[in-house]
This record gives structure tokens, sequence and C-alpha cells, in this order.
């Protein structure tokens, strides 16, 4: 919040989840799952969709109150903070590209939590490079009402094991398309994965479908818009999300850093007064306050419209997604034995932060988006300056 910014009662969103689940993140990484009421409670809250507007049953949330909403629940639970997410990209790209019909009967069942939804773009040949999805999609005559037949195989769906509907990417007639599936239709199987390295609570499923049927109402955009501007949403929604996530995770492990070495004593010394722990403090903190500052810059450029809203998107998570890996990283050797321990925040964020650093665009993918992005305005600008 600027000194200019008048307070909101959305500021403190999510802070009494997050206080609520501090005790039992670690219990739920153990145990591979979000509880049921956990995942109702954030519904009650208003935090599936908060930035949907309020006549869709969202809060309304402004991209600011978004990143500090997903920097508290990453500060707790990175799965948890992944159930907003996306919940969230889904309800994105429904709004920014779903007909008005759809966007009444799905938007509303989103923010309440009545319908958890997934996105289902990764296949085995298509992770970072989603143009090569091979999902068929074949326009059929079932009845009288024009249908969707889908068939192909999604991997790392989170949430896919409880999603009661998947935006999924595929190809029809040789051009991109999103569809909504429905879980509970005919040719839908899912096989749970356990034990990954990461967001072990997230409840990730691989997705088969085979021959699946859904009414041609339930495609989002034409043809040829799939990946372009439907899935493009979504994933530019979740790496605003996960930014945030990560920004949250670093500055929990600086705070459990601090406090541990204001009362771990060695050789009758505290770990503060050593020049060497002061020294890693040091860089985690400042690391930490840029990643920070690169995401509110994006919430900014978000609310504002920038054309550079989606490169400084980008950006923010590239950087905070570094971040957290470095700081849970250091905040384990500086624990040490306390950061292995199976109850260590320190210890599962650095699990967790591994897997930030892959997902909506690995960091190497985000190197070559950002520089392209410079170099267009380079060149739209002239060089500007002396060689």
């Amino acid at each position: 919040m600027t000194a200019t910014s008048a307070p909101s009662a959305l500021d403190g969103l999510g802070a009494d989840l997050a206080a609520a689940a501090c005790g039992q993140a670690a219990r739920w990484d153990r145990d591979g799952a979000l509880p049921v009421a956990v995942r109702g409670a954030a519904a009650k809250a208003g935090l599936l969709t908060a930035d949907l507007p309020v006549g869709y049953g969202g809060l309304g949330a402004s991209p600011a109150q978004v990143g500090e909403l997903c920097a508290r629940l990453g500060g707790v639970c990175g799965a948890l903070r992944a159930l907003v997410t996306v919940q969230a990209m889904v309800a994105a790209a429904v709004l920014r590209w779903g007909t008005a019909e759809q966007r009444t009967r799905w938007l509303p069942a989103f923010a309440r939590g009545e319908l958890l939804a997934g996105f289902a773009a990764t296949e085995a040949g298509a992770g970072s490079d989603l143009a090569a999805v091979d999902t068929r999609v074949r326009a059929v005559v079932d009845g009288r009402e024009p249908t969707l037949e889908l068939t192909g195989v999604k991997r790392w769906v989170s949430f896919g094991q409880v999603a009661d509907v998947v935006l999924v990417l595929g190809v029809l007639d040789g051009r991109h398309t999103a569809v909504l599936v429905e879980t509970d239709r005919a040719g839908v199987t899912r096989q749970p994965v356990e034990g990954q390295l990461g967001l072990r609570a997230a409840q990730l499923a691989h997705i088969r479908l085979d021959g699946v049927r859904v009414p041609a109402t339930n495609r989002v955009a034409p043809p040829g818009f799939g990946l372009s501007h439907v899935a493009a949403t979504a994933l530019d929604h979740g790496r605003f999300t996960v930014g945030w996530g990560c920004v949250g995770m670093a500055e929990a492990c600086l705070r459990d850093m601090a406090e541990h070495v204001l009362t771990r004593r060695q050789g009758g010394t505290l770990l503060a007064e050593h020049q060497t722990v002061r020294a890693l403090l040091g860089r985690a903190a400042v690391e930490t306050a840029a990643a920070r500052e690169l995401a509110a810059r994006a919430a900014r450029w978000r609310a504002a419209g920038a054309p550079d809203a989606i490169a400084g998107t980008v950006a923010a998570k590239y950087a905070a997604a570094r971040t957290a890996a470095s700081v849970a990283g250091t905040a384990v050797q500086v624990l040490g034995a306390a950061g292995c321990a199976p109850e260590s925040r320190a210890g599962r964020f650095y699990r967790d932060a591994k897997v930030m650093e892959i997902i909506e665009g690995s960091a190497q993918v985000a190197e070559l988006h950002v520089a392209d992005h410079l170099l267009r305005r380079t060149r739209a600008t002239g060089s500007g300056g002396r060689r």
C-alpha cells in the first residue's frame, strides 16, 4: 500500500486462513493432500477467485491484493497457494475469452467453490512448448447437439485428483483450442501422482481422455485461440500468483532464519554474532526485498493495463522463484539439522521452490522472454544512446 492509497477491507485477505494453516501445512505435505475442509474454508472466504468481479461472485480484488493474498498463503503452504492459483487461472481465461453464457454458467460456481477447476495443458511431449500438444479434439454429431470429442493424456494437473472440471488445451482441425471438460464424464480417468519433489499436497494427477464427449458450448473461444489467447491468459495469471507465492516463501524463510540465529548458540556464542551467518542473512534479505519490489511493480502494471505488464509478470515470477530457491536453501543451511527435520518449513520450501522455477514457464524460457521483450523495445525506440 502506498502512502497515498486508502486502506481496504481486502488488504488482509487470507490472513485468517494462513494463520490457521501454519501448524498443519507440514502434515498436509506428508499426507499428500489438502483436507476438504481447508478447500471449503478457502472458498467460503472468497479466496479462490478473489479478483473476479463481484457480479460473478468474486471480491473484485486488485492485483496488489491478490498478490498479497498469495504471499500470505505461499508463506505457509505452497499447495494452498496453488489451489488459489489454479482456480483463478481457469476463471481468468473464462472471464476474458468466454461467452456471456459461459461466464454466467461457470464463474459463480468457481467463485463459490462448487466446482474445483484444473488446468490441463502439459503432455509427455509438450511442456515448455505447449504448441506441441497432441490431444485431439473432434467435432461430432451426438443426437441434435453439436459435440466435441477429446482424446489424449494430460500430465501434472494440479488438483487433478479432485477437480470437477479441467480446462483442456488440444487441437481441432489443426488449430489449438481450449475446452472445459467435466471430470465425471465417460472416458475420463485419473492417475494420482504421489511423492513428487515438491507441492506434495497439491493432489496432482495425470488425466486420460478416451473419446470424452462434451457439448460444443464448452469450447472457450474459437479454434485457433486456444493457446495464443485462452491458455496464455491462464498462464499469465498463474505466473503472477506463483511469483507472489514465492515472495511469501522467501519472506517466511528469512523470518525463520532470523529467529533461529538469535536464539541458537554455538560454542557459547549466538549464531547471529558470526559474521558468516550475518552475511548470509544480509544477502537473503536483499534478494527477498528485490523480489517483492518486482512483484509489486508487476501488480501496478497489471492494474494500469500497461503494455509491459506481461513481461513484468514474467520477470517477477522468474526473480521470485530464483529467490525462493536461494533463500530456502540458505535457510536450510543456517538452521542445520532443524532445517532438515521432517516438520521444517525451510526444508519443505526448499523442495517446493525448485518446482516453482519450472512451472508456468521455466527459468530458461523466462530469460528468453525478458530478453526478447527488451530487444523489441530497443528496436522500436532506436538505440537512443552512445555506442
